[in-house]
């Protein structure tokens, strides 16, 4: 497969899997303000959301002050910041078009179907469309993902897919993770922490059922926390994601990607082998600013192994 191919199927569907995960920021936020808050603590939730995405400096370069509508314009609608929801969709659709001849037509045709109703959708929507926006997002990902893993014949395309899907899935849930553990000021780790926050943050990720089926009493900090860091069983989880990418890297192997491999391997047995408290023996912030790091370096290791090298 050409490199330039390879580059497209894995941006594809890792702004596609970006789009997902930043609808799920932001319904945390839009669950959490349903609850009894002060205006404070929900403003420096959406602080701590900004820092872990490190997008806090993009957002104040446009804004004077921070307000949740602002937060959520910005990472849901802005046209100027790459990261957005926008511009991850167009972002896909674009990877998409350059590789129709690989991709099925119903893979295309639910991108581009994706994108151009994301156009109507904009910043002067109502209030209270704002939560069926985030589960429009969703399910369209959720869509395009069904039908790619439906449609796409079991080559080196699908394996490139799944490699931008699950590096992307697990930079985001530390993300996700981060932004609940970080102090307002994104430095240290936040000493306080209420049950209902972190019930909150497992439904905008899916996973409320799920952690009730595994633990039988209250939800805590650490046990959501280890649920979606080490099962080796849950879609959402980093474990799960390390899985996957180990596998179909495998899959592509080639005589320059030898390091890389290892290196995955080596991280992946951190979690595979490892314990949830000695991850969290340094505290969590750190552990997280550490794992996004190794991540972005495999990153670039695998654009320079397979696809193309970032300039």
């Amino acid at each position: 497969m050409l490199s330039r191919t390879a580059d497209h199927l894995y941006w594809m569907s890792r702004y596609l899997e970006r789009a997902e995960n930043l609808a799920r920021m932001i319904d945390a936020h839009q669950r959490l303000s349903l609850l009894p808050r002060s205006p404070d603590a929900v403003l420096q939730g959406w602080q701590a959301t900004l820092v872990s995405l490190g997008a806090a400096d993009a957002f104040f370069a446009l804004h004077d002050a921070l307000t949740g509508r602002l937060a959520f314009d910005f990472l849901a609608f802005d046209p100027h910041y790459p990261g957005s929801i926008a511009q991850c969709l167009r972002a896909a659709r674009e990877n998409a078009r350059a590789v129709r001849g690989t991709i099925t037509s119903d893979v295309w045709e639910t991108l581009n179907s994706t994108y151009l109703e994301s156009l109507a959708l904009t910043a002067s929507m109502p209030e209270s469309a704002r939560g069926e926006f985030l589960e429009w997002v969703k399910h369209r990902s959720h869509l395009a993902r069904g039908v790619t893993a439906a449609t796409l014949l079991r080559d080196e395309a699908f394996h490139f897919v799944r490699i931008g899907t699950f590096i992307e899935r697990a930079d985001n849930t530390t993300r996700l993770l981060e932004s609940r553990w970080r102090d307002p000021g994104g430095r240290g780790e936040r000493l306080r922490a209420e049950a209902s926050e972190w019930a909150v943050l497992l439904r905008a990720m899916s996973a409320f059922e799920i952690f009730r089926r595994l633990y039988r009493d209250s939800v805590t900090p650490q046990r959501v926390t280890e649920m979606l860091l080490m099962r080796e069983d849950l879609p959402q989880s980093v474990h799960r994601c390390l899985d996957e990418l180990q596998t179909h890297l495998e899959a592509v192997a080639n005589s320059r990607s030898e390091e890389t491999r290892r290196q995955v391997g080596e991280l992946h047995s951190r979690f595979h082998f490892g314990r949830f408290e000695d991850l969290r023996a340094e505290g969590l912030p750190t552990f997280f600013d550490s794992f996004q790091a190794k991540l972005r370096d495999l990153g670039a290791r695998i654009a320079n192994d397979f696809l193309i090298p970032a300039s």
